[in-house]
């Protein structure tokens, strides 16, 4: 193994570690205001203080982090091989939203907690406590408090996953010592895509290596099979246009993109999936705008057959949702936000609509769209008029689900490179080396 460099301090660095000292008194009573908009689970708020809810068992322990949803699902690939291999995995994510989809779908083996806040003392608390021998951070998780006390512990802190947005990079490049310091804290960079290691080696990573993207190895998000069934008895014989992942301002956009298509597919289903549960009211109204029969299922209200516009405000279903799609969209990327992942969609076998902002996503938006599994249109008017036409073109529909589930196909296997450029430090803890 190579030499670890020792990591570099600067100004920025240290003035937010004391700021953070500063304000931890004032952390509780962020942590209860969140809580009170349901930012928060109030019932684990201690974790969020790094006071753990479960012992650290006995035996290598591996401690991978991802942010949210996304990420968490990308971790599941390497968790469930850890566990496998009987190695415990101590997972932490920051939501409320992932906590819940961890419940369901966490091996044996491994266990969830909210990450704790960056302030220095719930940090040393959490590390106390769990002593994880490999760190993990997904994607473009860089907590420096975190960092500076997984490596203080002397165990091996390896970036997984990891992208650097155009956005990202070119902010960091105007600050190279302090993303150079926060760098020096991993002992190695996987990232998804030659762009994104290009990036972190331009930063001042140490030791990068393109492995592919996690995403295309997780599993497609469940569904409960008695719901999957009954509503697919529901909608049968109709189109079926799932728009996932929305966020503001995109609800009204679908709503107007329905009354479009259904000029042309009189006998259309929307269901609308946001981002955000919350964001199920202002759905409501859009639908209502535009004359639409709805139902809103954080109401309790079932998907009946008179139903125009399906509003599905509930958290970890979208893999119901996805197996009744014929056309998929995928939100974030009318709106200025950069787009959600459409992986899922696209294993599922549905074709994709996306808007033109998908930078999050760039490479496999590109990847779609070259391979014609993907469309992108415009505006609401354009999407409601290419989903009807996929829709009721049965051969142009097969032949876009085909390109997208096989050009995800292709772009796997990103878990076992993973998996192989970590194996010294699996080995390091087996034979319990420092």
């Amino acid at each position: 193994m190579p030499d670890r460099r020792p990591p570099r301090v600067t100004a920025p660095l240290a003035l937010y570690r004391q700021g953070l000292v500063a304000l931890s008194p004032f952390a509780r009573a962020l942590l209860r205001q969140r809580a009170s908009r349901g930012k928060e689970n109030r019932e684990r708020l201690a974790e969020r203080r790094g006071l753990a809810s479960a012992e650290r068992p006995d035996g290598p322990l591996v401690w991978l982090h991802g942010a949210s949803v996304g990420e968490f699902n990308a971790l599941l690939p390497l968790i469930q091989r850890l566990t496998a291999r009987g190695y415990w995995a101590l997972c932490t994510t920051g939501t409320v939203t992932s906590a819940a989809v961890a419940a369901r779908r966490l091996p044996e083996g491994a266990i969830h907690q909210f990450l704790p806040l960056d302030v220095p003392a719930y940090v040393d608390r959490f590390l106390a406590h769990w002593r994880p021998d490999l760190a993990l951070f997904a994607e473009s998780e860089i907590w420096p408090n975190l960092l500076r006390g997984a490596r203080s512990l002397g165990a091996p802190v390896v970036l997984v996953n990891g992208r650097m947005s155009e956005r990202s990079f070119a902010r960091w490049r105007r600050a190279r010592r302090t993303i150079g310091a926060l760098l020096d804290h991993f002992d190695l960079c996987l990232a998804q895509s030659d762009r994104d290691a290009a990036r972190f080696a331009d930063l001042g990573a140490a030791r990068v290596e393109c492995v592919g993207n996690l995403k295309f190895d997780a599993e497609p998000p469940p569904a409960d099979p008695a719901a999957l069934a009954r509503m697919t008895l529901t909608v049968k014989g109709r189109p079926v246009l799932v728009a996932a992942s929305t966020h503001p301002g995109e609800e009204a956009g679908v709503a107007r993109a329905h009354a479009v298509a259904r000029a042309h597919a009189p006998n259309l289903l929307t269901i609308l999936a946001p981002r955000h549960p919350e964001a199920g009211a202002a759905a409501m109204d859009a639908a209502a705008l535009h004359g639409l029969s709805a139902a809103r299922r954080s109401e309790g209200a079932e998907l009946a057959r008179d139903t125009e516009f399906y509003v599905a405000d509930t958290i970890g279903e979208l893999g119901l949702f996805y197996r009744l799609a014929d056309v998929a969209f995928i939100g974030g990327s009318l709106a200025r936000h950069g787009g959600q992942n459409p992986i899922e969609p696209a294993r599922l076998g549905a074709p994709i609509l996306h808007g033109p902002h998908v930078h999050n996503f760039a490479d496999i938006y590109a990847a779609l769209d070259r391979a014609e599994g993907a469309a992108t249109v415009r505006d609401a008017d354009a999407l409601g008029a290419t989903a009807a036409r996929i829709l009721l073109d049965g051969k142009a529909r097969a032949a876009m689900a085909k390109a997208a589930t096989e050009t995800c196909a292709r772009l796997g296997g990103a878990a076992d490179r993973t998996m192989a450029a970590i194996e010294p430090y699996l080995v390091q803890m087996r034979l319990g080396v420092a």
